[in-house]
């Protein structure tokens, strides 16, 4: 299901909110350290709200590209006891909810993972895991079982946590979430001591830029749907949702890895997605990885796929962390001469042909074409 970060806030917010009402009213002592924590429960509830604040304060404050949070907190009031606490951790979810809610389409805020900005539904998913985890924190240190709803775990899990693989032969998603965030064992897993989630990165190339694709969002758009982004013309085409059915299935399957899926290529005038663009997997033995493409029929001829592909394989070439990559690959008919130009242009050099495709390279090292615009 595709992620509706309102919504899902929402749910978060009323399930654990209950949860924390209970212990507030019931005399438990919020000066005990959280289960895990080093803060007290009163702190972490000051947490929790300080997170809910500064992820709409992201959102509103337009930081993408800043480098830091807007420099700003809150506080709880001095003297505020444990039912004041939880007020401010729901009015505050509230706040973030109807920034999410209410951020035009492409807006990004600062945030370090993976490299440097999220977009609303990534501060929502991220604020909704900040709740349900420190909601369990504060019940555990009060021995009070706490579990969210399985759908809220499982939509979490797919949208900011891409590289876990999901919930199989019976698994439970939230003991899964709790492995995933170093608070779990996992049958078959080594515990985690360190972990972060995974926000859809975003990288500009002139007129276009490229996003990517979440699992749910794949899934969705390989279902019939849109992926939660406006297309242009009668998109999204074929290719796109084939692309987006490779994504899902590897999610699926356990074998998804985020940065080498499917990126759709967004038109920065009109935030209309042209067209997709992707990895079909991680980089091979030798260090090779395929690309592929394909654009709505009224967008071609204008330099997106061009320069969308220039960013792509620039950023997977040089990106410090691929140090691996020594080549990307693309394969294509023969008859396609669109695309070889496309390929020639972005400084690919076709090769020996493999099967009944021509092949096409760009090898580490190798000097970019001057992009010619078309």
């Amino acid at each position: 299901m595709l992620f509706n970060g309102g919504e899902r806030i929402d749910e978060a917010t009323a399930h654990a909110v209950a949860a924390l009402r209970a212990v507030a009213k019931d005399g438990y002592d919020w000066s005990t350290p959280a289960g895990g924590l080093e803060w007290s429960c009163l702190a972490t509830a000051e947490h929790i709200a300080s997170d809910f604040t500064a992820y709409a304060t992201q959102l509103t404050g337009r930081t993408a590209g800043t480098g830091g949070y807007v420099p700003m907190e809150i506080h709880l009031d001095e003297g505020t006891d444990a039912d004041g606490a939880v007020r401010c951790v729901e009015a505050s979810a509230g706040l973030l909810a109807a920034v999410v809610r209410t951020t035009p389409p492409g807006v990004r805020g600062w945030h370090p993972y993976p490299y440097g900005s999220a977009d609303a539904a990534g501060f929502a998913a991220m604020g909704a895991i900040e709740l349900i985890l420190h909601t369990y924190d504060i019940l555990n240190a009060f021995d009070v079982a706490y579990e969210p709803p399985a759908g809220l775990c499982e939509a979490l899990l797919t949208r900011q946590f891409p590289h876990v693989p999901p919930a199989r032969d019976g698994e439970d998603h939230w003991r899964v979430l709790l492995w995933a965030t170093g608070r779990g064992e996992r049958a078959g897993h080594a515990r985690k001591e360190r972990w972060r989630w995974h926000n859809p990165i975003q990288l500009p190339a002139g007129p276009v830029e490229l996003i990517e694709v979440s699992p749910d969002a794949a899934a969705d758009l390989a279902a019939g749907g849109t992926g939660g982004v406006h297309w242009a013309g009668d998109g999204p085409h074929e290719g796109a949702r084939m692309g987006a059915e490779r994504t899902a299935k590897g999610y699926a399957a356990g074998a998804h890895r985020p940065e080498w899926g499917m990126f759709a290529v967004v038109r920065t005038a009109d935030r209309r997605a042209v067209g997709a663009m992707g990895f079909h997997g991680v980089p091979d033995d030798e260090g090779w990885v395929e690309v592929g493409y394909s654009l709505v029929p009224e967008a071609r001829g204008n330099g997106y796929a061009t320069e969308a592909l220039r960013a792509l394989t620039t950023w997977s070439l040089n990106h410090p962390d691929h140090t691996a990559v020594a080549g990307v690959r693309a394969l294509t008919d023969p008859d396609n001469t669109a695309s070889h130009a496309v390929l020639t242009r972005a400084g690919f050099i076709r090769t020996a042909d493999l099967g009944d495709d021509f092949a096409f390279e760009l090898r580490r090292g190798a000097d970019f074409f001057s992009p010619s615009g078309v």
